[in-house]
């Protein structure tokens, strides 16, 4: 039995949707940001939040638990900025909670969701996991600060992990019953997707100057079901004892800027956008694009789906919200 932290979130409720096929699944959530709807209903769903030991120790007591995958963040860039305490209390204080209690129960198989904001603004076109990390912001620090507590634990206790860390997530699973539903929205496809469905006046453009080809930010996004499939392989690994350690990179290896992305948008929908050019966000890097050869290496694993069977996806969950 698999213990799945932030299963009714975007991303964890669709790696649920896939691990579901293999695996008992407990989900625990305290559904802050995500939706129990979401949650395939095979899952035990437990209410409740991260930073709660007691509870905790009753999950780990009651059920066989023998891997956790741990997608429970906050994850709001501009958010951490002016509110780090909570960033730190959530992302960094809770964690240590639940590395403490599955030390414990002597559970030592962990999937940690990390992030591209690990790596701050790169020098490099293309990162790789041995491109220097140098977060700019509490988010991305509060992730690599638990990337070096785990290796740390690995060090010293029976704890086997793997990092995995996430460029662009997104898409939809492939019946629609699930996608991206963030309040408020900040990422970029669906807020693209919520304008042409009629949900909002226009699409922002952050910078049109950079050194990029037509000027816009260049970002590698990858279908969450690939997401999902890679954490499984990850999780597979450990299992096997095929991995002690391992820290991954997830993306398509391909860039594609902001005008290309809305042109996609433009061209699945049938639908004109209406864009607004404005001034350049700070801390914006001109390119961020993974190399994922090191898991395609080690675990086999690569992106199945290009930019637009992503958005074609989206489209089709989007088509059937109410906002």
């Amino acid at each position: 039995m698999i213990l799945v932290i932030g299963g009714a979130g975007y991303i964890g409720s669709h790696l649920v949707k896939e691990l579901i096929k293999k695996e008992s699944v407990v989900v625990l959530d305290n559904l802050s940001t995500g939706h129990q709807k979401a949650i395939d209903p095979e899952a035990i769903f437990v209410e409740g939040d991260l930073r709660n030991e007691d509870l905790l120790n009753i999950i780990f007591s009651k059920y066989p638990i023998k891997g956790v995958m741990h997608f429970a963040a906050n994850s709001l860039v501009g958010e951490s900025v002016v509110d780090p305490l909570k960033y730190y209390e959530n992302n960094v204080s809770a964690t240590l909670t639940l590395l403490k209690v599955m030390l414990k129960h002597s559970v030592e198989n962990f999937i940690f969701s990390s992030t591209a904001a690990t790596y701050g603004i790169p020098n490099v076109d293309v990162i790789r996991e041995s491109t220097v990390t140098n977060p700019i912001n509490p988010y991305g620090r509060s992730k690599l600060m638990i990337e070096q507590i785990l290796a740390d634990y690995a060090k010293a206790y029976d704890i086997n992990y793997v990092v995995l860390r996430y460029f662009n997530a997104a898409g939809a699973f492939e019946t629609a019953e699930i996608g991206e539903s963030h309040n408020p929205e900040t990422h970029l496809i669906p807020i693209i997707l919520q304008h042409l469905a009629g949900y909002r006046e226009k699409v922002s453009v952050f910078g049109s100057d950079y050194e990029t080809p037509d000027g816009t930010c260049i970002r590698d996004y990858i279908h969450v079901t690939d997401l999902a499939n890679a954490h499984i392989l990850a999780l597979e690994s450990l299992l096997e004892r095929r991995n002690k350690t391992a820290t991954y990179n997830l993306g398509n290896g391909l860039g594609y800027s902001v005008k290309e992305v809305i042109e996609t948008c433009e061209k699945v929908t049938g639908i004109q956008a209406k864009v607004e050019i404005g001034d350049r966000r700070e801390g914006d890097p001109a390119r961020l694009i993974a190399s994922s050869k090191k898991i395609h290496e080690e675990l086999g694993w690569k992106a199945e789906r290009d930019l637009t069977e992503i958005i074609q996806s989206a489209w089709n969950w989007h088509k059937n919200q109410m906002y």
